[in-house]
């Protein structure tokens, strides 16, 4: 089995992968997003691992913009603690640093730290490829950003541990297929869809799921980038796809709705 996954070696993406499935499989390392989700669509690997959301930072919004691209389905989902270390090569002091990479959300994840550090800051496309960028090009005067199995991997000196601002600290990460999973008893779905623009659309899109006592678990606007001050709505609700009630909402909603995109339906995970 392969899966692909966004970010290098020893990215919190890669510990989800290696959550989700085993550390048997074979992963592939992918640049950006969009390469993950064109993994799986062409099959060049069997499932694909994506960030979504963040409890401190909110969601990945450009994950949520390629399932509009994509045809492709959620059939698990991942949470793992993110504990952020502050990484150099092996000769540097804290004093040395005058320069910090990471990813956005990682430098964000560790605000209060760096505002009290007081270094330049440098985003990048990788928390684990900060870390192997330090290396490759031997920067004695920076650090990065990233998991305590990166600087493992790349033979690193952790300079701080536990850095992020709040340990409560989650991010939600979905595996990407052809296909969503069977019903387990403990599913939840996602969809995507937009309302029309007249007064109660979404109260009553909402309602659908209320009158049936489905539980929404989040619930998320995206610009639809076709016109200005339009959006689709992201929402997440237990249950599966093909139980009677969750089958029953969605084809109501589909009857009001501008249109009803099912990213899929998965088992909750713990």
């Amino acid at each position: 089995m392969k899966v692909a996954f966004q970010g290098e070696k020893g990215a919190y993406s890669e510990s989800a992968v290696y959550t989700f499935f085993s550390v048997d499989v074979e992963v592939k390392p992918c640049r950006d997003l969009k390469e993950v989700f064109e993994s799986v669509e062409k099959q060049d690997v069997q499932y694909g691992v994506v960030p979504v959301e963040n409890s401190l930072e909110g969601s990945v919004n450009q994950t949520y913009d390629l399932f509009l691209t994509y045809n492709l389905k959620v059939c698990g989902e991942i949470i793992i603690r993110i504990s952020h270390c502050l990484i150099a090569n092996p000769s540097t002091k804290l004093e040395d640093i005058k320069t910090v990479y990471s990813h956005p959300q990682a430098l964000a994840q560790c605000r209060r730290f760096l505002e009290r550090f007081g270094r330049e800051l440098v985003p990048t496309y990788d928390t684990a490829g900060s870390v192997k960028m330090l290396k490759e090009k031997g920067l004695k005067d920076a650090a990065a950003i990233a998991s305590e199995k990166a600087a493992e991997i790349y033979g690193m000196k952790i300079l701080a541990r536990e850095i992020e601002d709040n340990p409560e600290n989650y991010t939600r990460f979905f595996v990407l297929s052809k296909e969503d999973s069977p019903r387990t008893g403990r599913d939840k779905t996602s969809i995507i869809f937009a309302a029309a623009h007249i007064p109660g659309s979404l109260y009553n899109a909402l309602g659908e799921f209320a009158k049936r006592g489905i539980n929404l678990t989040k619930i998320e606007s995206r610009p639809t980038r076709k016109k200005p001050w339009e959006y689709n709505f992201y929402l997440d609700f237990e249950g599966h796809r093909t139980e009677e009630n969750c089958a029953a909402a969605l084809k109501a909603l589909e009857k009001s709705a501008l249109f009803v995109k099912i990213l899929g339906s998965y088992p909750r995970a713990a």
